[in-house]
């Protein structure tokens, strides 16, 4: 049989570098799409700013159907590859900073844009590295009510966080305005969809048994399909699994490397970070090594000198937890391969990825790993929806140890998301409730973002930051003594917010500064807050 290409210069003016599409390729003809113009702008050939055909005109020029091109060029777009504006020109969009015209990293960029599915082996792992895992953390499940804006334990909060020094002062009641980060809003969940998700999912007969170990396969489908579709990442139901949000998720994955290695995994962690992510790697048995982060996120180049190599690292490329900022994909690009060559997997946190204020998204690290096989993206409903919930999910990589092992911990320990809450959720994706819901929070939320810079983004020898994304901001003070005095001012006001320092993984090593989310409370209450804020700092001066 003939072997034969069809080729198109994918410019808008039809000089650009040639896109080969291989009728021979088992891959679909929208994946090669992708793989080729990924190509293009990570090596340069199509730098930022450049048009690219119309999706119309690509399809004609390529004899293809247009819905390929469309669906191309949206993955590209979600990965933060390509900007798209209605009745505008599609361009290339502007990735990060660039070295020499190329990235600065040696990764290569031409793997495959998704994950094929393989099957879970069925081997579940040794009596004897059952024995030496630590008893996994517990996971609560919820009853199918309509939360409202009254919400407690958010899978981001401080509630729980270690105290540093005096600790945060907390009102002696509950507070009149909770403004601890982790709190989304929840007004715009549309009731009758929420209603009638959970009808349906009542409706179900009644089994007598647990739920799938790995989820109910309507929902990993319907995950699979939301992380393609919010974050531009190809990924297969099989890839899926569901968890009692990214806590769960990130002791899954810990407890899983422990059994694998047989000793204690040594995992990297961001200092600042998300202190429950800290406490569950401990609790499944891994030894943490801090590094710190600067402006744009974890600081790649300081993984090479740890003492000893890490086993995985964990990070939070999209929104730094809880600074705020995003790694550039120069530096996403190094971290892969740092990865690759220390054998290292990587634990993606993508927090806060579905809220951008401010710039294009950027590819996730699972979308740039040209093996497929080193990240876990994971992944949380808590931000979209409401905590209450706690289901989350975990996108595993091609590796199949690492998958028997999960299945492993699975198996031994039942599904901790109850199948109704599976089911509700599921059709909540499927009949696209949620991406509405993400439409009309996100214009809320960046409504209450201006708020917030209005009020306290002026402050004198304060820093404010961590608002390009997200739900909360940093307001970085200059000393902790003001910082104490801030946060005695706002407690006896009946306000809480987090000290900043509570999210250093070292102890007594913290950033002195305060933490507070913008997101579950209303207009009123956030303006009276922030005049609260304002008028603390200016007292502790």
């Amino acid at each position: 049989m003939q072997h034969w290409t069809d080729q198109l210069r994918i410019g808008a003016i039809m000089d650009g570098p040639l896109l080969a599409i291989d009728r021979l390729d088992e891959r679909p003809v929208v994946a090669q799409i992708v793989d080729a113009m990924r190509r293009a702008i990570l090596t340069g050939a199509l730098q930022p700013g450049d048009r690219v055909a119309s999706t119309r005109l690509f399809a004609a020029e390529l004899g293809t159907a247009r819905s390929s091109v469309v669906s191309a060029y949206e993955q590209l777009a979600g990965e933060g590859y390509l900007e798209l504006r209605q009745g505008a020109p599609t361009l290339v969009a502007p990735l990060g900073e660039r070295s020499g015209g190329s990235w600065s990293s040696d990764t290569p960029a031409d793997g495959p844009s998704g994950i094929t599915t393989r099957p879970l082996d069925t081997g579940h792992g040794t009596a004897d590295a059952a024995r030496r895992r630590p008893p996994a953390a517990s996971a609560t499940l919820v009853e199918p009510a309509l939360v409202k804006p009254t919400l407690a334990n958010a899978d981001r909060g401080t509630r729980t966080a270690p105290e540093r020094g005096t600790g945060t002062p907390q009102p002696a009641r509950p507070p009149r305005i909770d403004l601890l980060p982790g709190r989304p809003s929840t007004a715009r969940i549309d009731e009758r969809a929420w209603r009638s998700a959970w009808r349906r999912a009542a409706a179900v007969a009644v089994p007598v048994d647990d739920p799938p170990r790995l989820g109910e396969p309507a929902l990993r489908a319907a995950i699979a399909d939301h992380v393609r579709h919010a974050r531009g990442f190809a990924c297969e139901p099989d890839d899926i699994v569901v968890t009692a949000g990214t806590s769960e998720a990130t002791s899954l994955i810990g407890t899983a490397l422990h059994d694998l290695l047989g000793t204690r995994p040594l995992v990297a962690v961001e200092d600042p970070g998300y202190p429950n992510a800290r406490r569950m790697l401990e609790r499944a048995g891994a030894e943490l090594a801090p590094v710190a982060v600067g402006d744009d996120g974890l600081r790649v180049e300081l993984l090479r000198t740890l003492p000893r190599t890490p086993d995985a690292i964990l990070v939070t490329p999209s929104h730094q937890y809880p600074l705020g900022g995003r790694l550039p994909v120069a530096a996403r690009l190094e971290l892969l391969e740092y990865a690759r060559r220390a054998g290292a997997l990587v634990l993606e946190d993508d927090y806060d990825s579905e809220f951008r204020h401010v710039g294009a998204p950027i590819p996730t690290l699972a979308s740039l790993d040209a093996t497929g096989a080193k990240v876990v993206l994971i992944g949380s409903f808590s931000k979209v929806l409401t905590p209450w919930l706690r289901l989350g999910y975990a996108v595993l990589p091609r590796d199949e140890r690492l998958r028997a092992a999960v299945e492993g911990v699975r198996a031994e320990s039942p599904s901790p998301v109850a199948g109704v809450v599976q089911h509700a959720v599921a059709h909540l994706l499927t009949t696209g409730a949620v991406r509405r819901h993400i439409a009309a929070t996100t214009r809320d939320y960046a409504h209450r973002r201006r708020l917030v810079l209005a009020a306290i983004g002026d402050l004198p020898g304060t820093d404010l930051v961590g608002l390009d994304g997200g739900l909360h901001a940093v307001l970085r003070l200059p000393r902790h003594d003001a910082v104490d005095a801030v946060l005695r001012h706002l407690a006896g006001a009946g306000i809480v917010v987090a000290r900043l320092a509570d999210y250093s993984a070292v102890t007594a090593d913290g950033l002195p500064g305060i933490v507070l989310g913008y997101a579950g409370v209303g207009d009123r209450e956030l303006g009276d807050a922030l005049g609260r804020i304002r008028a603390a700092v200016l007292a502790s001066r």
